[in-house]
């Protein structure tokens, strides 16, 4: 059964704030037919204010359908809504004008005038702000400004209004319109941080899978490289004795089988240093790793004079907790804590800003021994990750817990005993 609210943790951090932005122009057009467009009808003559309200309604419309364009075409999903802009900025223009107009046909004491500068006002706003989201350019976004108050204060100056007043008129009504404008385009600089943010997360978490092949590489190269090249070369001296039927040939095979389990040997040893992990190296690399990503990380307790197999086992716990908090969620903290109690090693990986149940197995809530196979082996479905850490600690009789223990709060628990079975190591 789905959770309230599982909708909005399930979604990226990048997908949380495009929501909000496109539902935040949705409401402005809301904001707009309620806060400007309600007082119409009670303060208006109804000779106007039926009209007036029903082609606010159009426009608001109109503002939302641009909105969610314009916000698509910002993600690269959509083309640029041109039409729909241009359709927006021409309303915009006519529905200002027309609530002007009406204001200069009623008295100078009514009591609608105010009423009718607002519905002026907040039409303009809605409309600039929405279009600004389809733009770019900054110049753009203040020559359209500037262009609603230059067509204001023409339309003023055509009403026969003074040219003091006009100015002072232009220049009120265009200031919701100017902040809406600044709120639209920081609206999308902020978007597109965030998904550049996102998208460098993941580059820097590829990197480290990269780098980490790399690395290997580089040792295999160096352990193989030279072995191959000396098998080889004796391998060829062998052939021309044996053609010579020289008895030196034999030899020459005799060493070169010696260097072919000798080069055996040496990669057996890369591929357990590889697959060991050492507790300390990956703690302190972890610790780096989480300050340069801005994530502050705290880690408690010591690893000096642990067993061998059950510092690798808790190594591999650490590196899988830390890619989980660098490519989930939005942590700013992590605090991991080793701990001693009655003949178990207890690792503890706790971080925030957890955006669904689980890091991999999602959805999971505080995972514990009643949500787990015998021997601690993963149940169906489970994530890949954490299923592979769960059978690494299975092999040195460990456990391993992983859930969300309150509120955006992500924890994973391994505890290995220090005793470990000979047979099973």
């Amino acid at each position: 059964m789905r959770m309230p609210g599982g909708w909005w943790r399930s979604k990226s951090t990048p997908a949380k704030v495009e929501t909000y932005t496109r539902w935040t122009y949705h409401f402005f057009a809301v904001f707009e037919v309620v806060v400007f467009g309600l007082p119409v009808l009670a303060q208006v003559p109804l000779r106007f204010s039926g009209w007036l309200f029903a082609a606010l309604c159009g426009h608001a419309l109109l503002s939302t359908a641009t909105a969610s364009r314009a916000v698509d075409w910002t993600r690269g999903r959509r083309e640029q809504p041109l039409r729909l802009m241009g359709t927006l900025g021409a309303v915009t223009a006519l529905f200002a004008a027309a609530t002007l107009l009406v204001t200069d046909a009623l008295p100078a004491d009514s009591e609608s005038l105010g009423a009718l500068g607002s519905l002026a006002t907040g039409a303009m706003g809605v409309g600039v702000g929405t279009i600004t989201l389809g733009m770019r350019r900054r110049r753009w976004m203040a020559a359209l400004v500037a262009g609603f108050a230059v067509g204001c204060l023409a339309l003023a100056l055509l009403l026969h209004a003074a040219p003091d007043d006009a100015v002072v008129a232009a220049l009120a009504l265009m200031l919701f319109p100017g902040f809406m404008a600044f709120a639209a385009a920081f609206s999308v600089w902020l978007l597109n941080a965030v998904y550049e943010l996102d998208e460098a997360r993941e580059t820097r978490a590829r990197l480290a899978v990269a780098e980490e092949r790399l690395r290997f590489g580089r040792d295999l190269h160096d352990v193989i490289g030279r072995n191959l090249a000396v098998i080889a070369l004796k391998s060829e001296l062998a052939v021309q004795l044996a053609r010579r039927e020289r008895p030196e040939a034999v030899e020459q095979m005799i060493e070169v089988q010696r260097i072919a389990q000798e080069s055996q040997r040496e990669v057996r040893d890369v591929v357990r240093g590889y697959r060991e992990a050492d507790l300390g190296v990956e703690l302190t690399g972890a610790r780096g790793v989480l300050n340069a990503a801005g994530i502050a990380c705290e880690v408690r307790g010591e690893t000096a004079g642990l067993p061998a197999e059950v510092q690798s086992a808790l190594g591999w716990v650490v590196r899988e907790a830390t890619t989980n908090v660098l490519r989930h969620g939005d942590a700013a903290r992590c605090d991991v804590g080793i701990r001693v109690l009655e003949g178990r090693v207890v690792l503890t990986v706790e971080n925030d800003g957890a955006e669904s149940g689980g890091v991999e197995d999602e959805g999971v809530e505080n995972e514990g021994p009643a949500n787990r196979g015998a021997a601690g082996a993963p149940l169906e479905g489970r994530g890949s990750g954490l299923a592979g850490l769960r059978e690494r600690l299975a092999a040195v009789d460990g456990t391993l817990e992983a859930g969300r223990v309150r509120k955006g709060v992500f924890r994973v628990v391994a505890e290995v005993p220090l005793a470990v079975n000979e047979a099973t190591a």
